[in-house]
């Protein structure tokens, strides 16, 4: 007799949201079997109701609260902007979903430390949307950093540049929603450095501020113990290379621009000897993340061991380390 193993019944998602990032997540996940959208929140009804229409959600509301005390929501998707990130996902957090936190993960370590602190008390899955470091190139850069192919590692460069128009109501531009440079785009360097060599000794940053307040272009030198250094750059007012490195004493891993996304890299020894990994991905990646989600969820786990969630706080701390340096504070902190 045959018996035949049945896939898991896919994680049921609402979304907090529906701007790009929420839109993106939400048609990605149509390539997994992982999960699925059921419901959509936003503060405008109408805006929830188009957006449930467009990813095939059966349930929208302007409430998150009133939705989310349906059974038949696993996790929660918090991709409104930077300074509702708290808000949004301790309300999800108290509902005792799975709740899976848009990057920045908040507005500072203090917020972060709250959300993680309530999490664990509730036994809640709970993790930061720091989609990169679950795609494939970032997997297997890893298996490639633990069988030690480069060697000791000295130096890890990441920049991230995109272009904005100038628009005082584009979140990007407002500090009251956490906008400016470095924590929207400069976060993935620093979490890509932070993958790499850990947690910093010393922060140095500079920046330049644009008209609303925010900083606009930022520079950051990470040190650690023996000598080993980040350096990072993040704008929003020039498009950078957007490459990635990690240079070690044996090799060198060279990724290829738009380093955050899914991607290729090469590995170039000192002989000069190179070796090229590809990985084709259909769609943008954000399945990927939502698949890590599920499988945590399915084992009983907490939080992912690929995105821990002292690791969040400490990248958190480290950008507040820059922001104090910079002197960019937001409104109420």
């Amino acid at each position: 007799m045959t018996t035949h193993s049945q896939s898991p019944a896919p994680l049921r998602w609402a979304i907090i949201g529906t701007g790009g990032i929420a839109s993106a997540f939400a048609e990605d996940l149509r390539l997994s079997d992982a999960g699925e959208v059921v419901a959509v929140v936003s503060r405008s009804a109408e805006r929830a109701e188009a957006f449930a229409a467009k990813t095939g959600a059966a349930r929208f509301s302007a409430d998150q609260a009133e939705l989310l005390e349906s059974d038949d929501i696993d996790a929660v998707y918090v991709a409104v902007p930077h300074s509702g990130h708290r808000d949004a996902a301790v309300t999800a957090i108290e509902a005792g979903k799975a709740v899976l936190v848009e990057k920045p993960f908040t507005i500072n370590r203090a917020q972060a430390e709250e959300m993680v602190k309530l999490a664990r008390a509730n036994g809640v899955f709970l993790m930061e949307a720091m989609w990169t470091r679950f795609l494939p190139h970032m997997v297997r850069i890893r298996e490639l950093l633990a069988q030690g192919r480069l060697g000791e590692l000295r130096q890890v460069n990441a920049e991230l540049g995109v272009w904005f128009e100038k628009d005082p109501a584009h979140r990007m531009f407002d500090p009251h929603l956490g906008g400016g440079a470095l924590l929207d785009l400069g976060v993935y360097p620093v979490s890509f450095a932070s993958m790499v060599l850990g947690e910093p000794s010393s922060v140095l940053g500079a920046a330049q501020f644009g008209d609303t307040g925010v900083d606009a272009q930022t520079a950051v030198v990470l040190q650690y113990g023996q000598g080993r250094q980040s350096v990072i750059a993040t704008s929003m007012e020039a498009w950078l290379p957007n490459l990635a490195s990690i240079s070690g004493r044996d090799a060198r891993i060279d990724v290829d621009h738009m380093f955050f996304t899914p991607k290729s890299f090469t590995l170039t020894e000192r002989t000069g000897a190179v070796e090229r990994y590809d990985f084709p991905v259909t769609g943008s990646g954000l399945r990927f993340q939502a698949e890590e989600v599920a499988r945590c969820v399915r084992a009983g786990l907490l939080e992912s061991p690929v995105m821990p969630l002292d690791e969040t706080c400490q990248i958190m701390g480290t950008m507040d380390e820059v922001r104090a340096q910079i002197g960019l504070r937001y409104p109420g902190e």
